[in-house]
């Protein structure tokens, strides 16, 4: 589907520091509607807290971000509603353990949207077959795989009908073969149009499903631009060394 010129979300120089730590050093970026934003870089590089901070599980020291014209760190905004706007899927899955996967994806419909019980459910149903999940609808999380898992999670975060998806790392938890299912999910949402933020590992995925590569190291953006320039034309000296270390750790970027 194609990117349109709207932008969605908006990041304006943020900051976040651990103590002694500083972790985003002024990243500023843009996202349009309709686009998949891949963002790599090595481990512990500011990444997964950038996220954080989109949605303000983690609050930033300096900066802003909009959501559409929102300024979401403003003091004065409903961040629960914002939140709803935002659909976040964790590496870990974080469903809870003594729901099945229906009541896991329509728990927030009724609790947060005030859904009744038969809308909440048509809604959930839906989304979990949007997932290849629809016969699993009354299994607990002990009794799916971890794909399945991460699937519902994925199912719950679309349940909330989000302007815009962050998914962090969500197949490092995986088994190699669990992989793919989730990934052809995410492929799936973008060829739909959803605007998604993709922290990965995953370089298959960014080069061939995502719009736009940002490479991040030491909490600043290094490299942003379409993934047939980060990957096969990179302008960073950085760039080029980080994807060669891939390279010879996978075979080549699939």
């Amino acid at each position: 589907m194609a990117v349109s010129s709207e932008i969605v979300l908006r990041v304006e120089d943020l900051h976040k520091r651990y103590g002694n730590e500083e972790v985003l050093k002024g990243v500023s970026f843009t996202v349009r509607q309709g686009e998949a934003l891949a963002i790599i870089g090595p481990s512990g590089t500011g990444k997964s807290t950038l996220l954080r901070c989109i949605n303000r599980l983690t609050e930033p020291d300096r900066g802003r971000i909009f959501l559409e014209e929102t300024e979401i760190t403003s003091a004065h905004i409903d961040i629960n509603k914002i939140r709803q706007q935002i659909g976040f899927v964790f590496q870990d899955f974080n469903l809870f353990a003594h729901l099945t996967a229906l009541d896991n994806v329509r728990l927030g419909l009724m609790k947060v949207k005030g859904l009744s019980k038969r809308e909440a459910t048509e809604r959930a149903m839906h989304e979990l077959a949007r997932v290849g999940l629809a016969e699993k609808a009354h299994a607990y999380p002990a009794q799916l795989s971890g794909g399945q898992q991460q699937r519902v999670s994925i199912a719950r975060a679309l349940a909330m009908d989000p302007k815009v998806m962050l998914f962090d790392e969500p197949t490092s938890a995986l088994d190699p073969e669990l992989i793919g299912e989730v990934l052809q999910v995410m492929q799936e949402l973008a060829e739909e149009g959803m605007t998604m933020i993709v922290v990965t590992h995953e370089m298959g995925f960014a080069r061939s499903v995502c719009d736009e590569v940002i490479f991040m190291e030491k909490g600043v953006i290094v490299e942003q631009g379409p993934p047939e320039q980060v990957f096969l034309n990179p302008q960073q000296p950085r760039t080029r060394q980080f994807l060669s270390k891939i390279s010879e750790l996978y075979g080549g970027v699939r």
